[in-house]
């Protein structure tokens, strides 16, 4: 293993560049570095040019090899630790509601646990037709305002094929939502009794958990934002015109102590709940609202 003698890394200086730097000034190519240190040379490229977010581990590996110290070894390690903490915007390659609902469709085939908390509207794999059509249309209203029937359609359909994954039961799902969910009213009340409908026969699946938190429950943490917990490698914020996303062990595991915290602040029943807004949208369907 090589020696050095480099001065400590700039701490403004991109962690690719670094190494790349340290890898230099040992007169190593690519090829030779990625021989010693077990990677292929392709990889040590798309680090040292920064195209993704490095694995904190083999920047270890790295800087080791290229006989950094061990105080520089463990600022790097923190950078790139730091670097997978952070929120970043996603957004598919095309643009549309309907490939976004694509996108997260591969999230969801690919895990085997999701953990989904939403505190104003329901989750989309939860949602019927009607609902996913209404909800929908109000993204569309905000992203695409000149967007057609024909690119609703195909979001609608794009989100109702992601409910496919339910009927695995490899698969768990475990939902939180607030009871202000239930309330807001996004289609007409024959349409809420529903959804109601179909939320207690989800409830009911072998490999679907579903926990409503009521108006009076005190929650120890302010329920801010909706997000989703796909097994533990990544939580995704949906916003309005985007999505957010992290793959940092930390901000996942903050993630999953807060659904763990509101999935402990549901009631342990939801027919209650549900019977609750039966009778709440049956009277407003008779008062013809």
């Amino acid at each position: 293993m090589a020696t050095s003698s480099d001065p400590h890394v700039d701490p403004e200086q991109p962690i690719g560049e670094a190494l790349a730097r340290m890898r230099r000034a040992h007169q190593l190519s690519g090829a030779k570095l990625a021989a010693l240190v077990g990677m292929s040379q392709p990889k040590i490229s798309r680090i040292e040019r920064g195209r993704g977010l490095p694995d904190p581990e083999d920047v270890v590996v790295i800087a080791r090899a290229l006989g950094a110290g061990e105080a520089e070894v463990q600022d790097l390690r923190r950078r790139a630790e730091m670097a997978h903490d952070r929120m970043t915007d996603w957004r598919p390659a095309a643009a549309g509601l309907a490939n976004r609902q694509r996108g997260v469709a591969k999230w969801e085939s690919s895990a085997r646990e999701i953990r989904d908390f939403q505190p104003a509207v329901l989750p989309g794999l939860v949602q019927i037709g009607s609902y996913v059509r209404a909800a929908l249309l109000a993204f569309l209203r905000v992203v695409q305002p000149e967007g057609d029937e024909l690119e609703l359609a195909r979001a609608v359909t794009a989100r109702t094929e992601r409910q496919e994954a339910l009927a695995d039961l490899g698969k768990k799902f475990h939902f939180v939502i607030a009871e202000a969910a239930l309330r807001n009213r996004l289609c007409p009340p024959v349409s809420m009794l529903e959804q109601l409908g179909h939320l207690r026969e989800l409830a009911g699946r072998p490999n679907v958990t579903f926990g409503i938190i009521a108006d009076e429950t005190p929650t120890a943490i302010p329920p801010q934002h909706g997000f989703t917990l796909f097994d533990d490698d990544m939580v995704v914020i949906e916003t309005y015109n985007t999505g957010l996303l992290s793959r940092g062990g930390n901000v996942i595991l903050q993630y999953r102590q807060v659904f763990e915290s509101f999935a402990g602040a549901a009631a342990p029943e939801i027919g209650p709940i549900l019977d609750k807004y039966e009778t709440y949208y049956v009277e407003r369907l008779t008062r013809r609202e």
